[in-house]
């Protein structure tokens, strides 16, 4: 049998691709073939087992802030299909999505099995063909016909749409070295950093929700929640600052030195007169017991420890030398970081497809008529909170209509 579109990948840019060719084209043949036994496995642990479909974010310049990679082609995507569209696209599916207070949007059952329940019922009315279990091993194309050869096996289609998502290594994309698909080199993006000295261990589970993180000696400063874990650090502000210094980390072998302002409010005056404001109110205070700035009495206790303050010491008992001690590690505590740490199980990498060899209107491949590429395997990747699926959504629309 000769298919009229074979999607390879049943991921989310798979399945959405797949269902918005159809909606489209209903008299088409399509087929997904998933190489795993799983379907939607990324989409069933997004946003912690709730599927963070994507951000409460309508403007396009705005959106476009939140991706390291990608920016130049999104913007011509998210004019065809944005968040707005996203969120119709849903509702007309019968899939309410909430907005929380951090612009997450989630659908309103909080469950990801929501998504996949939506996904794989469209499917089957669709009457949208799905094989798992199939590993692609090369594409060929032979005048207007394609061949996807398995191991045992070969499928034919008139049309291909690459939607494997992204891989740690260059050997997942080896099926498309008969092509002559030029790829970017994969590396790590969206992962916590590990503190060499792990000096705040015991403080695994406390967090602040303004602290500024920068890399020394780099232009790479983010502020956000942050959270101190076993191993070093995580939260929106780490994981933001790896991925827009994914490709600059990965030079460096994931050893380098950030300094940490744990509450980012404030500046340093403000710091310095409200410290001398509150010792001369309060001279006979213990410092271990009134936190100031908003920090957590835990992670003040070892702020002071690090200062060289004793536990039993009060305002009227430290001198300027180790006040100073504590406003330097209060607005730039440095840690020395060696290695990361992958984000839970929604691994994100930067590399791929490389963009060029595409018509950023159509994501089909310039060269190779009706080969099409959409979600994570382009070379476009966000930070967390709903934009790697909205990318995701927003490229394989795109394919849809363009196949």
């Amino acid at each position: 049998m000769i298919y009229d579109i074979i999607i390879i990948g049943g991921g989310a840019s798979g399945f959405f691709s797949g269902i918005s060719i159809k909606d489209r084209l209903p008299n088409s043949s399509v087929l997904i073939l998933e190489k795993t036994n799983k379907l939607l496995s990324k989409v069933k642990v997004s946003g912690g087992g709730r599927c963070n479909v994507t951000h409460d974010c309508l403007e396009s310049n705005k959106l476009l802030e939140n991706y390291p990679r990608g920016k130049e082609e999104l913007e011509s995507i998210f004019r065809q299909f944005g968040v707005k569209e996203t969120i119709e696209w849903f509702k007309n599916k019968g899939v309410k999505l909430k907005i929380e207070s951090d612009g997450r949007m989630f659908p309103e059952s909080n469950n990801s099995q929501t998504i996949i329940d939506c996904f794989l019922v469209e499917s089957k009315k669709l009457k949208i063909d799905i094989e798992m279990g199939v590993t692609i091993t090369s594409i060929n194309k032979e005048k207007e016909i394609f061949s996807l050869q398995t191991i045992d096996n070969q499928y034919f289609s008139k049309c291909v749409v690459v939607a494997t998502g992204g891989s740690n290594k260059m050997d997942g994309y080896a099926f498309l070295q008969p092509l002559g698909i030029t790829i970017l080199d994969p590396i790590p993006s969206l992962f916590t950093f590990n503190d060499k000295n792990l000096f705040f261990k015991h403080l695994a589970g406390v967090s602040v929700p303004n602290a500024k993180v920068e890399i020394h000696n780099a232009d790479f400063c983010f502020s956000g929640p942050l959270l101190i874990t076993h191993w070093g650090f995580s939260g929106p502000a780490i994981l933001k600052l790896s991925a827009f210094a994914a490709k600059h980390l990965f030079d460096k072998k994931y050893t380098f030195k950030i300094k940490i302002c744990w509450n980012c409010t404030l500046n340093s005056d403000d710091y310095s007169l409200e410290l001398e404001r509150f010792k001369i109110k309060n001279p006979k205070k213990n410092i271990y017991s009134n936190p100031l700035f908003d920090i957590p009495k835990r992670l003040w206790e070892q702020l002071c420890q690090i200062s060289g303050i004793e536990p039993i010491r009060n305002w009227s008992e430290i001198g300027n030398k180790k006040s100073n001690a504590l406003l330097k590690n209060l607005l730039q505590s440095e840690f020395e970081i060696s290695g990361k740490t992958t984000f839970k199980e929604e691994f994100v990498t930067c590399g791929g497809i490389e963009m060029s060899q595409l018509n950023t209107n159509t994501l089909q491949h310039k060269t190779i008529k009706k080969l099409f590429f959409c979600g994570e395997i382009l070379n476009i990747d966000g930070i967390t909170g709903g934009f790697n699926f909205q990318s995701a959504w927003s490229t394989a629309w795109v394919v849809s209509q363009s196949v």
